[in-house]
């Protein structure tokens, strides 16, 4: 068998890191097993979905480092689920319900009042075609739901029926689902909810493996009775922790927060990000990964904690600025080109100033610095800017190297009597504009002496 599995976003809003570690759960497990991994959007609501969200989902996973091998819309899959509804309907197992929003609150309470369980109880079964036909004569429309197996003898006598799974991710499960009631497939205006695209879908694509949420973990009761109504073998499931914010409030599409473009745009490393995504809230320990397959390497479904995991973005950015200072030039140079640095010195600037860099982008403030002039912002007094002009007369004669700087201070402590900050410091401030950053001594020769020679003043 191969593993197929399915990430299904609905386009009605940027993903977050939240959305990116079911995507990321579900990439990585495939690459695992040598399997396909599909993109599915789920925008069968008509009036939310844009195309432009689609667009951002399809950017964000490739961003990641997620390349689908197939991507398909529900938009276009309609017609699939009506024969499915037909098909449900004439072996009766989808029935017409006619009750109002108030009037199923009206019996839930009742039903509360009465210390029993607030689940559905099929009224809509005992209607008569009169009663029916008079309900739809007052304008109602019917919305549907889908009968669930939980009775021996008659459907208003439901009886503990457990469904159960190996679940990928958790283990044994086992759901009751007289505790359930009858799931809505169809809306009264005729629009489908979640659970029969999505199980015609699984069906249709091959989906082997349904790995999402753990909030989705009381639904796949009534979805593999689904898919045993409809014919198919239910797919294997797996069911990981969600993620919150540190004061643990679930992270929302609309509201943008930790969302993948808004981390992209303040130059957290996409590699971080996946790291953070996958490992947080699991018995690994949460280090940065430099690559998609050292993290599959590392990546065991099994080992994620049953409760929430609280994400830190101070603790993505570490792992960001982990990633940036160990980069290797190979695989900066490219990026750094993009930047606009480049050429005979670009090697040995990288690897001077990486160790400096919370961000790639910074990067270009250093190049300018290295190539340009020093900051601006940087300051001598009087006695300093007259201590850097009599260091200049100690510069040693090119060629010069590493050693360079430790030979040059050494010759201006000499001469002035003037050691540790007292020394460095206005050297420093001379040469860069800054009071920190780069070690000087591999600044030193990318500047050259005739460049540093300019900067005494």
């Amino acid at each position: 068998m191969t593993v197929t599995v399915r990430f299904a976003p609905s386009p009605t809003g940027h993903i977050h890191i939240g959305n990116a570690r079911t995507a990321l759960f579900n990439w990585l497990y495939a690459q695992q097993h040598q399997g396909r991994f599909i993109l599915r959007f789920d925008d069968t609501d008509r009036e939310r979905s844009k195309a432009a969200y689609a667009e951002g989902i399809a950017h964000d996973l490739a961003w990641l480092g997620i390349r689908p091998d197939d991507t398909v819309s529900q938009s276009a899959r309609f017609a699939k689920y009506d024969a499915a509804a037909e098909a449900l309907k004439a072996a009766g197992l989808l029935y017409a319900c006619y009750e109002t929003p108030e009037e199923l609150e009206r019996r839930r309470k009742i039903r509360l009042t009465r210390r029993l369980p607030p689940v559905y109880g099929r009224e809509a079964l005992k209607l008569t075609d009169e009663e029916k036909a008079a309900f739809e004569a007052e304008g109602r429309k019917p919305h549907w739901r889908f009968l669930l197996p939980n009775f021996s003898e008659t459907p208003f006598d439901p009886v503990r029926t457990e469904m159960r799974w190996e679940d990928v991710v958790r283990g044994p499960q086992t759901v009751d689902l007289a505790s359930m009631s009858d799931p809505v497939l169809i809306r009264a205006d005729g629009t489908y909810l979640y659970t029969l695209p999505s199980v015609v879908d699984d069906i249709d694509l091959g989906v082997s493996h349904v790995i999402r949420g753990d909030d989705h973990v009381t639904n796949t009761g009534a979805q593999i009775v689904l898919f045993e109504a409809l014919g198919a073998p239910p797919p294997a499931f797996g069911h990981h922790n969600l993620l919150t914010t540190v004061s643990g409030e679930g992270l929302s599409k609309r509201s943008g927060a930790l969302s993948i473009a808004s981390l992209r745009e303040d130059g957290i490393e996409p590699m971080a990000v996946a790291s953070l995504a996958v490992l947080i809230g699991t018995s690994e320990n949460v280090a940065a990964a430099a690559s998609m397959q050292e993290l599959a390497d590392r990546f065991a479904p099994t080992a994620t904690s049953r409760s929430a995991a609280k994400f830190d973005p101070l603790e993505l950015a570490a792992l960001s600025r982990h990633l940036i200072q160990a980069m290797p030039f190979a695989e900066a140079a490219g990026r750094l080109a993009a930047l606009g640095i480049a050429g005979d010195r670009a090697e040995a600037f990288w690897l001077a100033v990486r160790g400096n860099l919370d961000r790639m982008d910074d990067a270009l403030d250093w190049w300018r610095i290295v190539t340009e002039a020093p900051d601006p912002e940087g300051a001598l007094s009087e006695e300093d800017r007259a201590f850097v002009k009599e260091a200049m007369l100690h510069l040693p004669a090119e060629p010069w190297d590493a050693g360079t700087w430790r030979a040059w201070t050494d010759a201006v402590k000499a001469a002035t009597g003037r050691k540790g900050r007292a020394l460095f410091m206005p050297l420093r401030l001379a040469l860069t504009g800054r009071g920190a950053g780069p070690e000087l001594a591999d600044l030193l020769p990318l500047l050259g002496r005739e460049e540093t020679l300019a900067r005494q003043s």
